[in-house]
């Protein structure tokens, strides 16, 4: 399988301005991909069921779902071809990302029946990031495959027939099943889009707040960032949530939640990276002839290979609020839910973009002919604290932050909604504090 697709040069928030809207397809495509035995003993994973099957493409179409479908094993049974069948085996869900386009949704599991088996993994391939929704209908499969397959079929049909819904909108799904009769089976949007792929919480559990925000500040400078983890599903929750810190900006670099066996040179590429790498490959990976990284241990909650200065990147005022707000939170006994958890924690990392670039959209100037240009200097020279200018002067350097202002001088309406709302909150509440 070595060389069937190129690591996609992920933008992993891009989904939630371009692809989130309501209306398209839950779905691309379901797989399963199986484990077939090779002349050597070896097994290599393999489609076995592909739906829908697509008739009546054109020659480019025809070549670009071949590339596609090629590449999805690679990623599926990502730890190479050491398997052999087993009697229990612990289902996981994970994540992966293939194109500007598509990424896959996995349920890794063991087939029904009794003996030994080799697992086997349902992938849904879509171009709409909603890790929640998904692992629900991943759910919905899994107890259907337990029946037979062909109880599959029609609940996937069924599914890909439906609009994608609005934020805060649910879609009912109607399906059959022999012996239970009709379900119905609602799937509901998260009202906030930038946050229906994260489980912040699942970071929160192997990271302490400390380490959360030297990772933060190494990946708001556009390092490189290697996460170790022996779930797939561990490594595919962590490295979504990392990403998402970013928000209202998306990380503009190489960006693969898990590293297939095959690709693990990645970590030698000499421009920014965020992967995630299982730990049985750690001591392969610091024998690479890499970089500077940051190197985060989720299984022992530690960072083992880091830069050295990371103390120092964010102003310390902000990272002791942010680290502040991290402890009151994880020691919140009352939060319970992860909507929840995620609205908290990403607030105070958005509260720290609020503060620090918040003004942007004052210093972009205005033509005639309604095409805007950042006027970075005056931006710069406009932030008083000295600690903090120190860290926008690199931050405005980045390709998060000149992709976010691209975007921001083609249209006088802001393109994040959300992060605009909470900039017009915090200059009311700013307003106020001087009023009384």
């Amino acid at each position: 399988m070595v060389g069937t697709v190129a690591p996609r040069q992920g933008k992993p928030g891009e989904r939630s301005s371009v692809f989130y809207s309501a209306g398209q397809f839950f779905f691309e495509y379901l797989v399963v991909v199986s484990l077939k035995k090779m002349s050597d003993g070896r097994y290599e994973p393999k489609i076995t069921y592909q739906f829908p099957k697509r008739e009546n493409l054109l020659k480019g179409q025809k070549e670009e779902e071949e590339h596609l479908l090629k590449a999805i094993p690679l990623f599926c049974f990502p730890d190479g071809n050491n398997w052999a069948p087993v009697t229990e085996f612990t289902s996981e869900t994970f994540s992966f990302v293939l194109t500007n386009m598509d990424g896959g949704y996995c349920r890794q599991l063991l087939p029904s029946g009794r003996g030994v088996r080799l697992p086997e993994v349902f992938c849904i391939i879509s171009c709409l990031g909603c890790f929640g929704l998904f692992s629900k209908i991943l759910d919905e499969v899994e107890k259907r495959r337990q029946i037979s397959m062909a109880v599959i079929y029609p609940f996937m049909q069924g599914l890909r027939e439906s609009p994608f819904p609005a934020p805060g909108k649910t879609v009912t799904i109607k399906s059959f099943i022999p012996e239970s009769g009709t379900e119905l089976i609602a799937l509901t949007r998260p009202v906030d889009a930038h946050l229906e792929h994260v489980e912040f919480q699942a970071l929160l559990q192997r990271l302490s707040p400390h380490r959360i925000l030297l990772i933060f500040a190494s990946a708001v400078l556009e390092r490189r960032l290697i996460f170790l983890a022996e779930e797939l599903s561990v490594l595919s929750q962590c490295i979504h949530a990392v990403a998402a810190l970013l928000y209202p900006f998306t990380w503009a670099h190489t960006y693969i939640p898990v590293v297939p066996e095959c690709l693990l040179d990645t970590v030698c590429c000499p421009t920014p990276f965020m992967v995630g790498i299982q730990r049985r490959h750690l001591e392969r990976v610091l024998d690479q002839p890499m970089e500077e990284a940051l190197i985060v241990d989720l299984c022992e909650g530690k960072i083992i290979r880091e830069v050295g200065d990371e103390e120092e990147i964010l102003p310390i005022k902000l990272q002791n609020e942010m680290l502040t707000s991290l402890n009151r939170h994880n020691n919140n006994n009352n939060v319970h839910t992860s909507e929840q958890v995620n609205a908290l924690v990403s607030e105070a990392f958005v509260q720290f973009f609020v503060r620090m670039v918040g003004h942007y959209s004052s210093h972009i100037k205005w033509s005639k002919t309604g095409s805007g240009t950042f006027q970075e200097r005056a931006f710069c020279k406009a932030i008083a604290s000295k600690t903090n200018r120190k860290f926008v002067k690199k931050f405005v350097k980045t390709n998060m932050f000149s992709l976010f202002i691209e975007e921001a001088e083609k249209s006088r309406i802001p393109q994040e909604a959300y992060f605009q709302r909470k900039i017009t909150e915090y200059r009311e509440q700013k307003k106020h504090r001087r009023d009384s």
